[in-house]
């Protein structure tokens, strides 16, 4: 959750690391500190509770602190409340390692038991105190080099973690570790850097190395090493970064939230133009050949939150389309169920960051039983990508807002390209139908863009509701899966409780929950199923609930019945959840500007969450 920077060069690092966090405060915003040092002086610590502009403050701009080596955090709690005490980074009794940690070390009790017992004290409730002692005390205890203190400790640490540490008796050195949580290093014209996420560094290189899970790296001017669990020197290479740096900036909008709203139209092309070409479905980058497809008996989509509303749309359109059977899967409950897997089936993992845990943690258990995984992620060579079978690459770019956007819109291109080519190679459709929906496909973007020239109505209907207690999403089939989504963008971003519900289902119970003037928004662009839910709006209506419809172009008569209508151009029902999100991510979007609220750093949240 936490985000973590490192920098070593010529140039003070404090302010470059200021600059780095403030890219990644979406993964964690409720404390800040840096550590730094000059040549041969004393590691000096600075720590600040709050939003990272206290810290900058704190420091002049980093300008207080002189010293061109350092390391610094922007933390989301896990153990131990908000406070400048808990925050990162932390150090050991005698101020000889200091260090910042993103993950969640399980069993830190019983280390810290242990540490206790060895005669060292602890000031904060944190568990990454804890990992610095323990370092701390086999540097001390073996009299070894610091790689050798930190395998000892990787060896006796259960969790996930990054790790950057800077020991006293090496000046000008940055030490790394990293299991399971995701880091990246780099180097450009005598400086190294390493950061939680791409857009961290972006600034400064795009020349990269993905550190491995147990392994360990030594940042020096302009060189890093990497060594194994052993203390083996190991061998790595370098990845570009073909990402516009400028993509990570937010470009004349407000909040970062807006902008990738409006990216949407370009992130669904760039997906669409990277497997579809000269009208025909490519999935050679992917891996996957015909005879694989062809032998696939189930498909288990696995995911968490708006990829998991992404795999509730790809369930109904894939067995529409290739008629394969699809179960979709909350990661953070796959293990734990203990899943029967078919041998034949695939296992499709969706994640933005490729670092979400229980995604990850679902992949492993997926491999372990021999099934085939296939990963949609957005991020080139993160942790999920690079342990799958085959990857989709989504081609979103930086996605910087807590709340989803373009990445959800592209993972719903890519699940829309595989059921396609997925009933095109099992012979459910012909040549013909294909070529049909591909065009559909590619006509997406520019209706995505007309969406978007008219959010003027949806930012005026917004306004009114934003003293809403209660809304309610209802819809069947796909437009139930919208929903989902629709409810989560707005109770992420405007705090206001919603909830979505296919909407058979509100006479099951729900419908209690209807008092006068609660909004209840109809999601109606499956035209088999448009009558039936215009008679469960009509149910809500007659118990007092104010009525918003969203629906296609066409469907004029729903203003007999609502209140509000919001119409989107048409496209093949199999697709409409690629229209019918957008004046919802807007709708939730212009409720939580109406009522002041962070938009992009939504309270309790983090952008990419790397622990269970």
């Amino acid at each position: 959750m936490c985000g973590i920077v490192g920098y070593i060069g010529d140039q003070q690092a404090a302010p470059i690391l200021l600059d780095g966090l403030a890219k990644l405060e979406y993964r964690g915003y409720d404390s800040a500190g840096l550590a730094v040092r000059d040549g041969d002086s004393e590691i000096k610590v600075v720590k600040a509770k709050g939003r990272l502009k206290v810290l900058a403050e704190k420091t002049n701009g980093g300008q207080a602190l002189r010293g061109c080596c350092g390391i610094g955090h922007t933390r989301w709690a896990t153990h131990g409340e908000p406070s400048e005490t808990n925050a990162h980074p932390h150090h050991s009794d005698d101020g000889n390692v200091v260090g910042v940690h993103n993950g969640i070390i399980e069993n830190y009790q019983e280390l810290r038991d242990k540490l206790t017992r060895k005669g060292y004290q602890f000031y904060s409730s944190t568990d990454t105190e804890v990992a610095v002692k323990l370092i701390d005390y086999y540097y001390k205890k073996y009299l070894g080099t610091p790689v050798d203190a930190i395998n000892h400790a990787m060896v006796r640490i259960r969790g996930s973690y990054a790790l950057a540490v800077l020991f006293k008796d090496y000046p000008d050195e940055i030490y790394v570790a990293r299991k399971d949580s995701p880091m990246i290093l780099g180097v450009e014209d005598g400086a190294c850097y390493l950061a939680s996420d791409v857009p961290a560094i972006l600034k400064y290189t795009r020349t990269v190395y993905y550190i491995g899970s147990m392994e360990i790296g030594r940042l020096q001017k302009g060189k890093i090493t990497f060594y194994n669990l052993d203390g083996d020197e190991i061998e790595k290479e370098p990845t570009l970064i073909e990402w516009d740096a400028e993509a990570a900036e937010k470009a004349g909008f407000e909040h970062f939230m807006m902008k990738e709203i409006h990216e949407q139209p370009k992130a669904v092309t760039d997906t669409i133009n990277s497997v579809v070409k000269d009208g025909r479905i490519d999935l050679s980058q992917v891996g996957l050949t015909e005879e694989e497809i062809r032998g696939i008996s189930q498909i288990y989509i696995v995911a968490c939150g708006s990829a998991y509303h992404v795999g509730v749309t790809a369930q109904y359109v894939m067995e529409d389309l290739a008629k394969i059977p699809v179960r979709v899967e909350l990661a953070s409950e796959f293990r734990y169920r203990k899943p029967l897997l078919d041998e034949k089936g695939l296992v499709i993992i969706v994640s933005q960051s490729g670092e979400t845990a229980d995604s990850l943690a679902a992949l492993r258990e997926a491999k372990s039983r021999g099934i085939r995984t296939l990963a949609i992620v957005n991020v080139v060579g993160s942790s999920i990508a690079r342990e799958a079978d085959n990857v989709f690459y989504t081609l979103a770019g930086p996605e910087i807002a807590v709340a989803t956007t373009k990445a959800y819109s592209t993972q719903l291109i890519a699940s829309y390209v595989l059921a396609i080519e997925f009933a095109r190679v099992r012979g459910m459709i012909d040549g013909e139908e294909c070529g049909r929906l591909l065009e559909e496909l590619s006509a997406l973007p520019d209706k995505i863009q007309r969406i978007l020239e008219d959010k003027e109505r949806i930012q005026w209907f917004a306004a009114k509701q934003a003293a809403a207690r209660d809304i309610f999403f209802i819809g069947r089939g796909i437009d139930y899966a919208i929903c989902l989504e629709g409810s989560l963008k707005m109770k992420e971003i405007s705090y206001i409780h919603s909830e979505a519900y296919a909407a058979g289902e509100l006479k099951h119970g729900t419908i209690s929950l209807i008092e006068d003037g609660t909004l209840v928004v109809g999601v109606l662009t499956q035209k088999e199923l448009y009558e039936k839910t215009i008679s469960n709006m009509v149910e809500c209506r007659s118990r007092g609930a104010y009525l918003m419809g969203l629906t296609s172009y066409g469907n004029y008569d729903i203003e007999d019945t609502v209140d509000f209508t919001v119409y989107v151009p048409k496209t093949d029902a199999h697709f409409a959840a690629s229209l019918a999100v957008i004046p919802l991510q807007l709708l939730g979007y212009y409720v939580s500007v109406a009522k002041g609220l962070d938009v992009d750093k939504p309270r309790n949240l983090a952008k990419s969450v790397t622990v269970e």
